[in-house]
C-alpha cells in the first residue's frame, strides 16, 4: 500500500507568520509602503507577488519580492517554530514505510532553509507552486495524501490524485475546509497521526 505524503509548508508543519511579519517589517522600512504585517500573516497562502500586488503598483511588484527574498533568510527563518504536531506526523508517516515531500509556494532556498532549521525528517522539497500546480509533484512523487491549511491545498490534491486532509491552522475553519471540499478536516496536525493510523488500518482491509 502507498502511505507517502506530501505536505504544505506555512502554517501546516511550520509556524512562519513571525517570520514573515518580521521581513514584511523590514521591507516597509526600506521601500516606505506601510505593509499591514499583521494582517497578512493571517492570510498566507497565495505566491509573494500577489500579496505584494495588493500593496505596490504591478510595475513595482518584481523588484519588491526580490528585495523580500535577499532579506528572508535573515529575517524570517531563524524564527520559525514548528506546528504542533509536525515532527509526530512526518514520523508516522516513515514509520509505515512511507517518505514525505513537502511541496510549498515559498521558494525553493527559503523552503529547504526552514525545513533544515526545523530538522522537518521529509525525503524532497519542491517550491515556488501553488494550488493545483501543486499536483504533477505529488502524483511524481507518489503521495497518496496532501497536507495543507489553505482551500488551494484541496486543489493541489486533486491534481495530484491525492487524498485532500487539511488543518484549521490557516485562515480557514474545519468547516469552511469541509465546504471546499476537503476529504478530511483536522483541528490541527496533532490529531493526523490518529487519522493516519486509521486510513492505512481501513486500507489494508480492502
Amino acid at each position: 500500500m502507498v502511505t507517502s505524503v506530501g505536505f504544505d509548508l506555512d502554517m501546516t508543519l511550520a509556524d512562519t507568520r513571525a517570520g514573515i511579519a518580521a521581513v514584511y517589517d523590514e521591507l516597509a522600512v526600506r521601500l516606505g509602503v506601510p505593509f499591514d504585517s499583521a494582517a497578512i500573516v493571517r492570510r498566507l497562502g497565495p505566491p509573494l507577488e500577489l500579496e505584494l500586488a495588493n500593496w505596490l503598483p504591478p510595475e513595482e511588484v518584481e523588484a519588491a519580492a526580490a528585495l523580500y527574498r535577499e532579506i528572508y533568510p535573515e529575517l524570517g527563518v531563524p524564527v520559525h517554530t514548528a506546528m504542533a504536531g509536525a515532527y509526530e506526523a512526518i514520523e508516522a508517516v516513515r514509520e509505515a514505510g512511507g517518505r514525505v515531500i513537502v511541496v510549498t509556494g515559498k521558494n525553493v532556498r527559503d523552503a529547504l532553509g526552514t525545513v533544515e532549521a526545523l530538522g522537518l525528517a521529509v525525503d524532497e522539497v519542491v517550491g515556488s507552486v501553488f494550488g493545483a500546480a501543486k499536483g504533477s509533484a505529488l502524483a511524481r512523487f507518489g503521495a497518496a495524501a496532501y497536507v495543507g491549511d489553505h482551500v488551494a491545498d484541496i486543489e493541489a490534491a486533486r491534481a495530484g490524485g491525492a487524498v485532500s486532509v487539511t488543518v484549521a491552522t490557516g485562515p480557514y475553519t474545519v468547516g469552511e475546509l469541509r465546504d471546499h471540499g476537503a476529504d478530511v478536516a483536522l483541528g490541527d496536525l496533532t490529531e493526523f497521526t490518529t487519522w493516519f493510523a486509521g486510513w492505512r488500518a481501513r486500507d489494508e482491509l480492502r
